[in-house]
């Protein structure tokens, strides 16, 4: 019979094979071998680095100019450069002045290619934030105001990006007019649940369904219904020249753990249906099965929400539903659990997310002094893990697919 030490490694394990057949590189390189011609490439997101290399790995020297632009600490610089290639760094997760360049950038960018020039465009999760151009009754300062609201509200991504979309120029399908009838082939990362490509990123290359999206279903405050805009209809032409793909998404994630857990000599239970709502509520729910569930490895994903108090103090969504199942599962000698965001970051820090146990409340309760159900009310999960020793870091993973969440039952 296996031990918690080992099965603690095993989930580690599985959850990188995951991350491995979601990589951007890869995935970018497999879709556009192909491909024929000389490009122009423009790529965005928290993969866009990864995604970028996949296409100079495939495309080579007819990669003949681009504009890659993600978070600090997320770009080779140097190595853009050496391609021909400008990297340029917007803000995450709330957009900043440097998210406002960034959208000037790549509109005159776009507006200044040949008008036969084939276009790529590499875009994941992260892509909402890092680049941005305003409709003009909305300001820089409205525009933090509305995203640092949104990340603290507990919507879904669904509905915080119908209301990035109504604030935006290029969102929502408003960068296809300025391709100008461009052929151009949309490879995305899908970082959102039923992968819509209306969703992932905001849409920049896809239109919106309905005039501005309603928002009032939302229940938004006051303040924030005063900041936007009244609704319009974006005028999209014809849309021939534009092909959208995935090329990877939490479901690949989740058969590839699932493929190492079987290997590794699990009996594996795999859970297709989104996990989202309430933190708390899911982790107690994925506790409770995990307690009654028969021996094996079981995996589910997802992006569940938290409501955020006025100060935060370290760690996300996984952090918190982590140590929310440590507290549901303490003393339990059986059962482990981890959960991490395939990004690779977690809310403030740099921590993916955390592997738990039976003994994680005890650990950190003795080496910190903390009381666990405190620091879940003060969003501090982080706080409390790293006393614990529970802690994932993987750094920048090159991918963005929501969060994978796996447990094992001894």
């Amino acid at each position: 019979m296996l031990d918690i030490a080992r099965a603690r490694i095993d989930l580690l394990t599985v959850f990188q094979a995951g991350l491995a057949r979601v990589d951007g590189r890869e995935c970018v390189k497999e879709t556009l071998k192909t491909l024929q011609g000389n490009i122009s490439l423009v790529a965005i997101g928290k993969a866009a680095q990864a995604m970028t290399q996949g296409a100079v790995d495939v495309l080579g020297h007819r990669v003949v100019d681009g504009l890659v632009i993600s978070k600090p600490g997320h770009l080779d610089l140097d190595w853009l450069a050496s391609k021909g290639l400008k990297g340029l760094q917007g803000g995450h997760p709330v957009p900043n002045a440097s998210s406002l360049v960034a959208g000037e950038e790549l509109v005159r960018y776009i507006e200044a290619l040949p008008q036969d020039r084939q276009m790529v465009f590499l875009i994941s999760g992260g892509a909402s934030s890092l680049v941005e151009r305003l409709r003009e009754c909305v300001d820089l300062a409205h525009l933090q105001r509305i995203n640092s609201w949104l990340l603290g509200s507990g919507l879904p991504i669904d509905a915080m990006n119908r209301v990035r979309k109504s604030i935006s120029c290029i969102k929502g399908g408003g960068l296809i007019n300025t391709l100008g009838g461009r052929p151009a082939r949309v490879l995305l990362i899908s970082d959102v649940p039923g992968d819509d490509p209306a969703v992932i990123g905001s849409g920049l290359l896809v239109p919106q369904q309905a005039a501005a999206d309603d928002l009032q279903d939302l229940q938004l405050p006051d303040w924030l219904l005063e900041c936007l805009p009244e609704p319009t209809d974006p005028a999209v032409e014809g849309l021939t020249h534009i092909q959208v793909d995935i090329v990877a998404s939490l479901r690949m994630a989740r058969e590839a753990a699932a493929e190492k857990a079987r290997e590794l000599g699990y009996v594996v239970s795999v859970y297709h249906a989104h996990i989202g709502g309430d933190v708390e509520v899911v982790g107690r729910r994925l506790a409770y099965e995990l307690r009654d569930a028969w021996p094996g490895l079981y995996i589910w994903g997802g992006e569940p929400t938290i409501k955020l108090p006025e100060q935060p103090g370290r760690g996300g969504r996984n952090q918190h539903l982590a140590l929310s199942v440590a507290g549901q599962i303490a003393g339990n000698r059986h059962v482990c659990f981890l959960s991490a965001g395939t990004d690779g970051g977690d809310g403030p820090g740099e921590d993916a997310g955390a592997v738990v146990d039976g003994a994680t409340i005890s650990r950190g309760s003795r080496a910190s002094g903390l009381d666990y159900e405190v620091c879940l009310l003060k969003a501090d999960s982080g706080t409390f893990l790293e006393a614990s020793g529970d802690l994932i870091n993987t750094g920048p993973t090159g991918t963005n697919v929501m969060d994978l969440m796996l447990g094992i039952k001894l």
